[in-house]
């Protein structure tokens, strides 16, 4: 009870939400398929690492790196801008899918290529002019930890490593890749008291026509 209370207290602080992505924005499974002959196209590659500080990615102009993400996470985001909180990822390894998915929900922070995730965070900070304290990440393996030890409210997802689900904050409902973010998202809203205020909003704007009585 005293963590649940914690975890509420440090929710109300939150004005920036960063999340690992293979195993919290994904299901954490990696689908490589061969490229349709003559596409050209190419599967991640250091184009999608600006930093170059060692991530992992495939590079091939044969294969294609393919990841699931869920629609409720990305309901999930717009919830988030409408509360005025900010978004991004931080990921070690490097992908095009995940470029196209930042682009496709307007996340404010989008690196990858990381290993040195605490870094990145502490710049993200400095970037934002936030303190640590109002930043929360999300994250499910040990890779995540240093960030979840330095941030105000550290989430594990379902499916996270137990390590990790030990030293969060909160654990998530949901599993990865099946809505976790929003879960994330939603106790943080809740915490503030703005939850249903950006449901309504986000329904407005996708509906404006009122009903008929």
């Amino acid at each position: 009870m005293a963590k649940a209370l914690s975890g509420k207290f440090r929710a109300k602080q939150i004005k920036l939400l960063l999340f690992d992505v293979d195993g919290v924005l994904t299901d954490g499974k990696i689908f490589v398929f061969p490229a349709p002959a003559g596409s050209g196209q190419t599967a991640g590659g250091r184009a999608f690492n600006p930093e170059d500080q060692g991530g992992f990615g495939l590079i091939s102009h044969t294969m294609i790196e393919a990841k699931g993400f869920h629609a409720h996470d990305g309901a999930a985001i717009s919830l988030a801008r409408l509360a005025g909180i900010e978004t991004g990822l931080i990921t070690k390894r490097i992908s095009e899918t995940v470029a196209l998915r930042a682009r496709d929900l307007k996340l404010e922070h989008v690196h990858q290529g990381i290993q040195d995730k605490l870094t990145c965070f502490e710049g993200i900070l400095k970037q934002a002019g936030l303190r640590a304290s109002e930043a929360a990440f999300v994250g499910d393996d040990v890779i995540d930890l240093p960030v979840m030890r330095n941030c105000g409210l550290a989430i594990a997802v379902a499916n996270a490593r137990k390590e990790v689900k030990r030293e969060s904050h909160l654990v998530t409902a949901h599993s990865g890749g099946e809505g976790a973010l929003r879960d994330a998202i939603e106790y943080i809203l809740e915490a503030q008291g703005k939850l249903k205020r950006v449901v309504s909003e986000y329904i407005c704007e996708r509906s404006p026509k009122k009903s008929k009585a």
